[in-house]
């Protein structure tokens, strides 16, 4: 009852990080009946492609290993050598069926879990000797699924055994009047001929307990809400320290901000309550870019600041809320703004222009109080 209840608990899909953590650990999909089934045919596949070569070959080893003299054998110089060659041909003769099985043995659980070398997996682990939790696994579903593989594996494994030994007992049985070349190719033949036959119902058996085992393996991957919670609290840290991260990234966009406020060519004003300083190149920018703004006690040392290095400030109250509300420092003024930043700009180009030469100052522009309100 208490399984159950803890597998309703655990109702959320698992993070990436559970994942990771799962692989890791070792924890991934496998499937013992895949890996038998893609062995067994593999291997029965290679011995009839290269089974009688192979034992003829070791008939040759054999035969060449027996035709040495009892001086010749007992001859360190000579008998180490002659085993040594006999050794090797033996391995070369049986080369191809052994890489073949290899593979296969290897590539089954790459298909179905990918590759993953896990040294936490290799740690001695005493909760797996104990009687107790072996005996849960026993009785637990997952055990009785193991117990019904295993129990048709030994049905099919007796079935096809019983079913060679009727169908081929008549080759079995002439095998002995044969010549030993033709002897062994046949031998290698049958025994083919006994793995594919097993290799087929493994794996369908192999094609029932995939599917079982990438459910089994996600099932004991599933989280809790309280998990889920628990994970993001450590991965993004408490709410504390999130509030303390955006302060601390607030004070640097503060201070970045006030230090571009003397780069700029005016402050727009509300004049108290907003501040927005605006910079325009022509050669390297489309369109004035907001350098700097704020409100209320950030306007009013934007202010000051502009005031310190003679920054012209200029009062729009419409022009600098509809700024201030819509564009982001270093962004572009939007192109609904364009025509009343530029009656600024020119305003505040020609009264420099005027200070220089000494003329009369330009009458400033009335910036439209509708552009607060125009869609930007």
């Amino acid at each position: 009852m208490a399984e159950n209840d803890n597998d309703q608990e655990r109702s959320e899909q698992p993070t990436t990080k559970r994942l990771e953590e799962a692989r890791k650990e070792g924890r991934v999909p496998r499937s013992m009946e895949l890996s038998t089934a893609a062995v067994l045919l593999v291997a029965g596949g290679a011995l009839r492609m290269f089974g009688a070569a192979a034992g003829t070959a070791l008939a040759g080893v054999m035969r060449s290993a027996l035709t040495l003299s009892t001086d010749q054998s007992l001859d360190p110089q000579l008998a180490v050598p002659t085993a040594g060659a006999d050794v090797l041909h033996a391995f070369i003769a049986c080369a191809p069926i052994f890489g073949l099985t290899v593979v296969a043995a290897l590539a089954a659980p790459l298909a179905l879990g990918g590759w993953n070398l896990s040294f936490e997996a290799l740690t001695l682990d005493f909760t797996r000797l104990n009687p107790i939790e072996g005996f849960k696994r026993l009785v637990s579903l997952r055990g009785a699924v193991e117990l019904g593989k295993a129990f048709a594996k030994f049905l099919v494994v007796a079935g096809v055994a019983l079913l060679v030994l009727r169908e081929e007992a008549s080759r079995f049985l002439s095998l002995g009047g044969e010549p030993l070349t033709t002897a062994i190719g046949q031998a290698a033949d049958l025994v083919a001929d006994a793995l594919l036959l097993l290799a087929a119902p493994l794996g369908l058996i192999a094609a029932i307990d995939v599917p079982w085992q990438l459910f089994q393996h996600h099932k004991q991957l599933r989280m809790s809400r309280q998990e889920i919670r628990e994970e993001m609290k450590e991965s993004e840290g408490s709410p504390e320290n999130r509030s303390r991260v955006r302060r601390a990234q607030r004070e640097l966009l503060k201070r970045r901000m006030m230090h571009e406020v003397p780069k700029a060519d005016v402050v727009v004003t509300n004049p108290t309550h907003f501040a927005v300083a605006l910079r325009y190149e022509e050669s390297r920018m489309r369109a004035p870019r907001v350098v700097a703004k704020g409100a209320d006690l950030i306007a009013a040392r934007i202010r000051e600041i502009a005031t310190e290095h003679s920054v012209p400030v200029f009062e729009a109250p419409p022009l600098a809320r509809a700024l201030h509300h819509n564009v982001e420092i270093g962004a572009e003024i939007p192109a609904a703004l364009y025509a009343a930043v530029a009656q600024v700009l020119t305003y505040i180009y020609r009264l420099k222009a005027a200070r220089v030469s000494g003329g009369l100052p330009p009458e400033p522009p009335v910036i439209d109080p509708s552009i607060e309100t125009t869609r930007h």
